[in-house]
């Protein structure tokens, strides 16, 4: 009967464990929605984020802003989900002496995730929202320069 009641125990334990491990890898699972390649057009020029899925933690993009034929702004981002936390790392090269910023996740609700960082000097929320299969809208805000800003970006899925 002991032996019994131990190896209950010991396959109760075993499945909590395996529980937990899945619960760990849906969060970024979460953001599956975001793998493609995005893009939004205006007078100025074309902002893009292309999206990757590197392994079952790690997703990895590429923004540009290109205004003409010159690259005016980019930026390498990683989305990594370590434990029970998501970050979003980006690196911008020219700025921040070309050093990783990293956001942690603060807000997940069904198709939309937020980023925060309030020691950032700008911006200090960096947001997704799919708004359909094939759109989303990200935005940048905080305070910058004593105001608040905000820079909201309406983009469609290329591919």
């Amino acid at each position: 009967m002991q032996k019994t009641a131990s190896l209950l125990f010991l396959l109760l334990i075993a499945s909590a464990c395996q529980k937990n491990n899945n619960s760990e890898k849906d969060l970024i699972k979460k953001a599956d929605w975001l793998i493609g390649n995005w893009e939004t057009k205006n007078n100025i020029g074309t902002l893009s984020e292309n999206w990757e899925k590197v392994n079952d933690s790690t997703f990895k993009a590429q923004s540009l802003f290109i205004k003409d034929k010159d690259t005016i702004h980019n930026e390498s981002i990683i989305l990594q989900q370590k434990g029970e936390t998501l970050s979003y790392t980006t690196t911008i090269k020219g700025q921040n002496n070309n050093k990783p910023i990293r956001f942690e996740l603060n807000t997940e609700i069904e198709n939309e995730l937020l980023f925060q960082n309030l020691k950032n000097d700008y911006p200090q929320k960096i947001s997704y929202k799919k708004t359909s299969k094939n759109s989303l809208i990200t935005q940048i805000s905080g305070i910058q320069s004593g105001k608040t800003s905000t820079e909201k970006y309406n983009m469609v899925k290329t591919k």
